[in-house]
């Protein structure tokens, strides 16, 4: 397991505080087609789009720590800390969540959806994500 860090600003905290409940557990996913939580495809997507998907259960594909600010139980996968690095922050400007570290900005369009079982809509969200593929880039 690697150790890293993430600084949530207040802005990011404040919002963040709207959309969760204390306890929730909240991975921190690559939404470009190679996450199972992904809705987006496409090969121009890849490593640039993020989402925070809130859950009941922990997810073993997600159990990377992420140190932060905040009592937020928040993880990632190994996949996505490739694209991860020093200086990471998550803040709250014009609307929306941007994700961050010293390179510059990751993602300044983060989301934030609930956790689907794979087993009940996975059909589904494949073929969804088979229409949206098209589209993304």
């Amino acid at each position: 397991m690697i150790d890293m860090e993430i600084t949530i600003t207040d802005a990011a905290k404040d919002y963040l505080n709207t959309k969760l409940v204390p306890g929730d557990r909240v991975f921190l996913a690559l939404d470009d087609g190679s996450s199972k939580y992904s809705k987006l495809g496409g090969t121009c997507a890849i490593g640039n789009k993020f989402q925070l998907v809130i859950a009941d259960a922990p997810d073993s594909d997600y159990a990377e720590a992420l140190t932060n600010n905040t009592d937020l139980d928040l993880t990632t996968g190994a996949l996505e800390l490739s694209y991860l690095g020093h200086g990471l922050a998550l803040d709250y400007r014009n609307g929306s969540l941007n994700l961050h570290d010293d390179s510059g900005i990751l993602d300044g369009a983060v989301t934030i959806g609930f956790a689907q079982p794979l087993a009940a809509d996975e059909q589904a969200r494949r073929e969804e994500m088979r229409a949206l593929g098209g589209k993304v880039c």
